[in-house]
């Protein structure tokens, strides 16, 4: 991918707190379009890390909650995805998960160690979504 989106994406391991890792995934194939990290990591770890991202956003089980949950309000099938943000808090990392704004089939992901602050890494992951998407 670019360097301007490793560009970015150095630019929000910096400012999260405690964040050692963030990765750039596409939902439609399931790749990892870009990472860096203060580790490294074997290859198939994060092939499987962005698959198991596409899983968590839009895997058969969450394609029919929100299918039943747009049936149920009457609202019309319109691709629109209800889960726009998760959380995952693992033994020792805090995992956050924002889908993009500008490209929705798009996810940043964002690993902090567990002492992180929840909110401060949330909202810091916030701000530097737009830029990361802007690294385009």
């Amino acid at each position: 991918m670019s360097t301007k989106l490793d560009t970015e994406l150095q630019k929000a391991i910096s400012s999260l707190p405690e964040c050692v890792a963030a990765g750039y995934i596409d939902l439609s194939s399931g790749m990892l379009l870009a990472m860096r990290t203060v580790d490294s990591h074997p290859r198939e770890v994060l092939d499987l890390l962005a698959a198991a991202t596409a899983d968590l956003f839009q895997g058969p089980n969450v394609t029919m909650i929100e299918n039943l949950f747009k049936k149920a309000r009457g609202v019309r099938d319109d691709g629109q995805h209800y889960f726009q943000e998760i959380i995952v808090n693992s033994d020792n990392l805090l995992h956050v998960f924002i889908r993009g704004k500008k490209a929705p089939e798009h996810v940043v992901g964002f690993v902090c160690r567990k002492s992180a602050n929840l909110g401060m890494a949330l909202t810091k992951a916030r701000v530097a979504l737009p830029g990361i998407e802007a690294a385009l």
